[in-house]
């Protein structure tokens, strides 16, 4: 039996790479952890020195804002040494491969590496060569998986909901080309969400989908009644080959989050989105900033989990 690449052989976490494959007790282990972080951003002072002395490389071979920025935080109020390392114009640009750039950087003592790359299994791929003393965090690879945004979504989740086994979860939108999505579905159905709920037009879901354990819904109007969680999720027109879509203004007719369409979930369901927003494509302004919005509280308890990984990572 193969044993899953993310633990060691104690059965302990030894690298990030996806929500797929990881025990209920994990899970449950870095939410409890961000839990304990989550108050230190309200402190005078932010800094604890779990990660001291330790070298936390950013390798981020896709720009991202929000997930590199909020990383960095996590790393720097550990008390970690961060370096950024801006790919485009480093030595990968010029024909060097991606394992001999980890290799470099392994010899200047880094403890960590933090991966987002457009290839599906580049964090694996690392993962598997560096020596066993360095962890890697997967930060977004391909269309494959995006582990710390799931389980800020799941940590946002619980802090609203107290308890999955009664909830009803529905994520909408480009669901093919989402990394998000997958790993959001793993977490969920991991934690014991009993229905998780994928709503887009069938050009948007991939072949084969509700083997995840999905329920499958085109129709918007139907497929948002008695739900309790709202995962919206952004068009990632990059990603998209040849016309999944005939215009963004039908899509957001038919599948555009409104004060209209949240009216049918239930009165008190909460609205996510991992970001960035396309107001007016995929969600309506008035929803996104409306009292059933957690967007802003998501980017927040992001550094909480981020700070929750790492410092798990760094005592295994």
């Amino acid at each position: 039996m193969n044993r899953n690449p993310q633990l060691n052989k104690h059965g302990e976490l030894q690298h990030l790479l996806s929500t797929e494959g990881l025990p209920v007790s994990i899970l449950l282990h870095i939410l409890d952890t961000a839990e304990s972080f989550a108050g230190v951003t309200e402190r005078e002072v932010k800094k604890i020195p779990l990660l001291r002395g330790k070298s936390v490389f950013n390798l981020f071979f896709e720009s991202s804002t929000r997930t590199r920025t909020t990383f960095e935080i996590a790393a720097k109020r550990l008390s970690a040494d961060v370096i950024n390392l801006n790919i485009a114009v480093s030595a990968q640009s010029k024909g060097e491969t991606l394992l001999d750039t980890v290799n470099n950087l392994s010899a200047m003592h880094a403890d960590m590496f933090v991966v987002r790359h457009s290839q599906s299994g580049a964090a694996h791929m690392i993962a598997s060569h560096v020596q066993s003393e360095i962890h890697v965090i997967n930060a977004g690879d391909g269309r494959h998986a995006h582990p710390t945004q799931a389980l800020l979504d799941m940590f946002t989740i619980r802090r609203y909901k107290k308890d999955f086994h009664n909830l009803r979860v529905a994520i909408v939108g480009d669901i093919l080309h989402s990394r998000v999505a997958r790993s959001q579905i793993h977490a969920l159905t991991t934690l014991g969400v009993p229905e998780v709920r994928v709503i887009a037009p069938k050009t948007l879901l991939p072949s084969k989908v509700e083997r995840l354990g999905v329920h499958i819904y085109h129709d918007i109007t139907q497929g948002l009644k008695e739900i309790d969680v709202i995962i919206m999720l952004r068009l990632q027109n990059e990603r998209m080959l040849g016309a999944s879509l005939p215009s963004t203004e039908e899509y957001f007719k038919y599948y555009g989050l409104t004060q209209e369409k949240l009216s049918l979930a239930k009165q008190d369901a909460i609205v996510m989105h991992p970001g960035p927003m396309n107001r007016g494509v995929e969600i309506d302004s008035a929803v996104a900033d409306g009292k059933q919005s957690v967007i802003l509280p998501q980017v927040t308890f992001g550094i909480a989990v981020r700070m929750a990984v790492m410092s798990i990572l760094a005592g295994n």
